[in-house]
């Protein structure tokens, strides 16, 4: 175990602190596993909510706290809930006097934790069919006002107040009370400190509350002990005097805390004072000339000894010139960051703790982030251990350029086709396929590309796609080029003996459309062509006659001009 031991100031320097150390046989005893195992401990344990309570009791392993804060029943039961409790429940005649004893001062009512579920009041039952914010109703006790209602429709929350004797009242639980009992649980509670003639014990608890009359107190809580000012942490049903790990509270000191040279936890002053050498986390005023300040030390002087040194607050070591601090990296530590999740990151005089990629923090811990719930996929989501994974519906694939999205997938020569519900004539097909309508039904042929030689030497049609290949003594380049090799050993490159359906890039300028033409534009196309050669069958036909009549004209004016004149022509009776 390392040696024990504490600071007492001894003057000011240049512009730090400065420290004298000593031992003593009555310094810290706890090693630096188990000050790291209460600092573990008090950050699961001390969470005290956006309110603050205005009173508290500690009896046994439970301790109760009032709130004095309009709030309906639900937003009452998620504070308590916030800090790890949760409504009070009063199952038995101690319970009861400890509301007399936190109430006393108060007026209003203030919600427990009892409710009726969605049924009706039951009169047989323990609790006339209201149960416990713990979905039980066990209870040796029970204190409901007189004028209990049994209608099915009463209120399904209940309150109590020191008007009312704090009798349980049934009370809307959208209604707003004058505030809130909370209730916590704990293990490895500490008993009160005995008080000698003259001194006081005020308790600190990790749950909010200042008091000095405590039958237990739980752990992370504080004792002060006046007038000499000593404190203690309890840990593991233990009183733990100060200092203790300095990432706690700065180890109880007045001013600051540093660790010692070996290790251990003490306290120091500002410039100007000395600590106390009784309960060695107070500061006095310095009485004394400074025998630190040649020494200028950039951040704490202790003497150690007969002689005087300089020092380094946590997160720093004394570099080689014995009088500055440089910054160390703290996570060479294992003991850092606990959990396969979490990771050290080193800083100027500490370190912080974070979570991996899909993680995030709760309750002191790294636990998986479900991404799934803001549906970052186009199908479907599977959620796995700091990430997700998404897959496709029948007749899809995973897109291999967006692996959040999904494109048609088919893999034979014939699949159908995937049809818009409000519009059969809108269809679609995976690439390298085209649309075909048959008499009941839409359907997707795979095409041919090597028909179109897009390969430069040899081509091997796939379902959706195509291969190509080079002949011997070539080697294929850019998916579809083949480049004579200067290898004499080269044998080309083969067709694959499994088709496959990863999609070569078409040779530029030319790309072949990935999709066939829709139904649709296939009617338009027919239509617009039909129309075009009626109307050119029109225009010609009309040319025809026009030139048809103007030759009978001018045959007709032929003949007329040859008569010279007219001839009369008569008639026989």
């Amino acid at each position: 175990m390392p040696a024990k031991g504490f600071f007492t100031q001894t003057g000011p320097y240049s512009d730090g602190t400065h420290i004298n150390l000593k031992e003593d046989s009555r310094g810290s005893n706890m090693n630096p596993v188990l000050q790291l195992a209460v600092l573990l401990l008090l950050s699961l344990v001390n969470r005290v909510g956006s309110i603050a309570p205005s009173g508290g009791y500690c009896i046994n392993n439970q301790c109760f706290a009032v709130f004095r804060d309009l709030n309906d029943f639900s937003r009452a039961q998620n504070e308590c809930r916030d800090q790890e409790g949760q409504l009070m429940t009063v199952r038995s005649s101690v319970a009861h006097d400890v509301l007399s004893v936190l109430l006393g001062n108060f007026k209003g009512s203030f919600w427990i934790g009892l409710h009726r579920p969605l049924r009706c009041p039951d009169p047989v039952a323990r609790l006339r069919g209201y149960e416990w914010v713990t979905k039980d109703d066990e209870s040796d006790f029970s204190n409901w006002l007189p004028d209990f209602n049994m209608n099915c429709s009463s209120q399904r929350c209940v309150s109590v107040s020191p008007e009312l004797d704090f009798r349980w009242s049934q009370k809307p639980c959208q209604d707003q009370a004058a505030g809130f009992l909370c209730e916590y649980t704990s293990v490895g509670m500490c008993q009160s400190q005995e008080e000698s003639p003259g001194e006081t014990v005020m308790y600190t608890t990790p749950y909010g509350f200042v008091v000095r009359d405590l039958l237990s107190a739980p752990p992370g809580s504080t004792a002060l002990r006046m007038p000499s000012e000593t404190k203690y942490l309890c840990y593991a049903e233990m009183w733990q005097p100060a200092p203790w790990n300095c990432e706690m509270d700065e180890g109880g000191c007045e001013y600051k805390c540093t660790e010692s040279p070996n290790k251990m936890p003490s306290c120091y002053c500002p410039p100007g004072k000395t600590l106390n050498p009784a309960n060695k986390v107070t500061c006095e005023q310095q009485l004394v000339g400074d025998p630190c300040l040649a020494l200028s030390c950039e951040q704490i002087c202790y003497m150690n000894g007969d002689s005087y040194a300089c020092m380094c607050d946590r997160g720093f070591q004394l570099a080689d010139d014995g009088r500055s601090c440089v910054d160390f990296n703290d996570c060479n530590d294992p003991r850092q960051c606990p959990g396969e999740n979490s990771v050290c990151v080193n800083k100027p005089g500490g370190f912080e703790c974070i979570c991996k990629a899909g993680y995030s923090t709760r309750n002191g811990q790294c636990v998986d982030v479900n991404e799934c719930v803001s549906g970052p996929c186009e199908h479907e989501c599977h959620n796995t251990h700091g990430s997700y994974k998404c897959s496709c519906y029948d007749g899809y694939r995973v897109d291999p350029k967006s692996a959040n999205k999904c494109k048609l997938f088919c893999g034979k020569e014939e699949c159908p086709a995937e049809c818009d519900p409000n519009n059969n004539f809108q269809c679609y097909c995976p690439d390298g396929y085209v649309v075909e309508e048959r008499v009941d039904s839409t359907v997707c042929i795979d095409m041919d590309e090597c028909s179109d030689l897009y390969c430069e030497q040899k081509c091997q049609n796939t379902f959706g796609s195509y291969v190509c290949f080079c002949s011997l003594g070539y080697v294929l380049v850019d998916g579809y080029k083949c480049v004579e090799s200067d290898d004499d050993s080269s044998e080309g490159t083969s067709a694959p003996d499994t088709p496959t359906t990863v999609s070569v890039p078409y040779p530029d300028p030319t790309r072949q459309p990935s999709g066939g033409v829709p139904p649709g534009g296939l009617v338009g196309i027919i239509i617009f062509t039909a129309v075009f050669i009626v109307l050119v069958v029109f225009l010609a036909d009309r040319a025809i006659r026009r030139r048809a009549k103007r030759t009978n004209s001018i045959a007709l004016k032929a003949e007329e001009g040859e008569d010279h004149g007219f001839h009369q022509v008569k008639a026989e009776s």
